[in-house]
């Protein structure tokens, strides 16, 4: 039981990294546009987005690798 909740946290970590990747992607995107107050308010969300999204998936890695002793 121990390992499958590690290979579920890993592959959480690794889907939570590609939500960064793709966030980032789309903040580059974004900042495109023309600068408008909407604008900025969506690259200021987006970037404590990719924070939170790298930040959790961190801590997914290390409980997943934790558990499988890897």
């Amino acid at each position: 039981m121990k390992k499958i909740i590690g290979l579920i946290q890993l592959l959480s970590a690794v889907l939570l990294l590609i939500s960064a990747i793709a966030t980032g992607i789309n903040l580059v995107l974004i900042s495109m546009r023309p600068e408008t107050i909407s604008v900025v308010n969506v690259i200021a969300g987006q970037g404590i987005l990719i924070i939170l999204l790298l930040a959790l998936a961190k801590l997914c890695l290390k409980k997943g690798r934790k558990s499988l002793d890897l």
